[in-house]
C-alpha cells in the first residue's frame, strides 16, 4: 500500500477535484487508516475494521471522481457498481455477491500488470532471444551480436518470417492455457485474428512480420513467468485487506418512509443481501473464497427523494463516517474549468491544437460559462460539472467542424479567440426561453 499521509492526499485529490474539502478529508483519513492498520501488530490488528463512508450529495459534484482518485492513489483493488443494478434474492437481477467477485477479477488483473512490469527486463530478454533463435538459428556470436542492434534498433520489424505456434489444449485440460485470468485463451484469439481466424494445427506455421509476432511471443514468455497460482492467491490477500469497493446510487434501493408500502419490492431485500458483504462475511468466487472484513466500502447517493435515515437501522450502523457534498456553484465551476491539471479547457485545446488550431478562452467567456451552467443547473436538473461538457460542446459545434478545413486554407496555425460574445450567441438566447429543458444543455 502507498505510503501517503492525508494532507498530502488532500493536495493529490485537489489537483483534479475543485472544492468538497469535507469529503477529501474523510477519504483520506480512511486511506491512511488502512496503513495504519498494516502497522499494528497482531491480534489488535484483526479487531481494527474500516470505517465506511457515505457520501451525501447531488450527482455531477465530484463524488464517483473522489473514489476513483483514492482507489488509483492507493494502488489498491477497487471495484465501482451501481446499486441500482442488483436486486435481492430470488428477483431476476445481479447478486450482490458478484460485487466481490468482480473486485477479485479486477485485482488479479491488476496483480498480472505488477507482475509484468517487475518482469519486464527478463521478459523482453527472452522475447529477444527467441526472435533472434527463430531468425537465425546457431550463428556465430558476431553474427548474432549484429543482427541483436538491428533488432533493438527496429530494422527487424517488417522481416517477415514463418513462425511456430502451439494450439492450445483440448477443454478442460490445466496448464497455463485454462489459467483462471484467461490470458492465454485471450491471447489465441489475437493468434487467430492475425491469422485470418482459420483454426490452427499443432506446431503449424504461419507467415508474419516481426513486429506482430513479437506482443504474441510476449504473451508466451510472461505465462512462463509469472506463476497463475501466485497472481491469485496475491490478488486475494490484496482484496482482503486493502480492496475498496464504491456503489454509487444507492439511494435508489431506498425507499422514502412515507412510500414505503409503494415501493420497489426488491429494494429493501437489496439493502439485506449488501448487510453481510459491508460487516464483513465469506464470498465464494471461482478464485477461492474471499473474507470481506478487512474492505472499505464507499457509498454515494443524491438523496433526493429519501433520506440516509430512511435505510436500514442496521445499514446505517455499517456506514458511520458521513460526509455531505455541497452542489456546484459558478466559482465552483469556474475553478473546474481552469485549476485542474487535465481541465477541460486545456482538453479542448489540446484536441484542436492536432489540427493546428489554437483555441484561446478569455477569461470573461469562462465565467459566462460558469455562470449559464449554475443557471442551468438551477432551472432543469442538476447534473453538476457535467453540464459544462454539453455546454462546452455547444460553443465550439462550429469551430470543431470548421477546423481542418481553415487549418488548410491558412496554411500555417489558426488562432480562434472565445470570448463571452461568442458564448452569449450560443447560449444565451435559449436560456431566455421560459422552457430551458426543451433544449439539450
Amino acid at each position: 500500500m502507498i505510503l501517503l499521509t492525508p494532507r498530502q492526499v488532500v493536495e493529490l485529490l485537489d489537483r483534479y477535484i475543485v472544492g468538497q474539502g469535507a469529503a477529501k478529508k474523510a477519504v483520506a483519513n480512511a486511506l491512511r487508516n488502512r496503513w495504519r492498520r498494516h502497522k499494528v501488530p497482531s491480534p489488535l490488528r484483526e479487531e481494527i475494521h474500516p470505517k465506511n463512508l457515505l457520501m451525501i450529495g447531488p450527482t455531477g459534484c465530484g463524488k464517483t471522481e473522489i473514489a476513483r482518485r483514492l482507489a488509483k492513489m492507493a494502488n489498491a483493488p477497487f471495484v465501482k457498481v451501481e446499486a441500482t443494478k442488483f436486486t435481492e434474492v430470488g428477483f431476476h437481477g445481479r447478486d450482490v455477491d458478484q460485487i466481490i467477485r468482480d473486485l477479485v477479477d479486477n485485482a488479479i488483473i491488476m496483480m498480472r500488470q505488477r507482475l509484468r512490469r517487475e518482469m519486464k527486463a527478463k521478459i523482453d530478454e527472452a522475447v529477444e532471444e527467441r526472435i533472434l533463435t527463430a531468425l537465425l538459428g546457431d550463428v556465430a556470436a558476431d553474427t548474432r551480436n549484429s543482427f541483436r542492434a538491428l533488432y533493438r534498433e527496429g530494422e527487424l520489424d517488417e522481416r517477415m518470417w514463418s513462425w511456430s505456434w502451439p494450439s492450445p489444449p483440448s477443454h478442460g485440460m490445466l496448464g497455463p492455457w485454462a489459467s483462471g485470468d484467461g490470458s492465454m485463451q485471450e491471447m489465441v484469439v489475437r493468434v487467430d485474428k492475425i491469422w485470418g481466424g482459420g483454426p490452427l494445427g499443432r506446431g503449424e506455421k504461419r507467415k508474419m512480420k516481426v513486429s506482430e509476432a513479437r506482443p504474441l511471443i510476449e504473451e508466451q514468455e510472461a505465462e512462463r513467468y509469472i506463476n497463475a497460482e501466485s497472481v491469485t492467491r496475491e490478488a486475494i490477500q490484496a482484496v482482503e485487506q486493502d480492496g475498496i469497493v464504491f456503489i454509487d446510487e444507492i439511494d435508489k434501493i431506498v425507499t422514502s418512509s412515507e412510500h414505503r408500502y409503494g415501493g420497489d419490492a426488491s429494494a429493501e431485500g437489496v439493502q439485506r443481501d449488501l448487510l453481510p458483504i459491508i460487516e464483513g462475511s465469506t464470498v465464494s468466487t471461482k478464485h477461492g473464497n474471499v473474507n470481506t472484513d478487512y474492505i472499505l466500502f464507499i457509498c454515494s447517493g443524491a438523496f433526493h427523494s429519501c433520506k440516509p435515515s430512511d435505510m436500514l437501522a442496521e445499514l446505517q450502523g455499517r456506514l458511520p463516517i458521513r460526509v455531505e457534498l455541497k452542489g456546484l456553484t459558478a466559482e465552483d465551476f469556474y475553478k473546474i474549468l481552469t485549476e485542474p491539471e487535465s481541465n477541460m479547457i486545456k482538453q479542448q485545446q489540446a484536441l484542436l491544437t492536432t489540427e493546428n488550431v489554437e483555441l484561446i478562452f478569455t477569461d470573461a467567456s469562462i465565467r459566462e460559462i460558469a455562470r449559464v451552467a449554475e443557471e442551468v443547473n438551477t432551472n432543469v436538473d442538476n447534473i453538476g460539472a457535467r453540464r459544462l461538457h454539453t455546454i462546452l460542446e455547444r460553443i465550439l459545434e462550429d469551430v470543431s467542424f470548421d477546423a481542418p478545413e481553415k487549418a488548410k486554407e491558412s496554411g500555417s496555425q489558426v488562432n480562434v479567440v472565445i470570448d463571452k460574445e461568442d458564448v452569449l450567441t450560443k447560449i444565451g438566447d435559449l436560456l431566455k426561453k421560459q422552457d430551458l429543458s426543451r433544449y439539450v444543455l
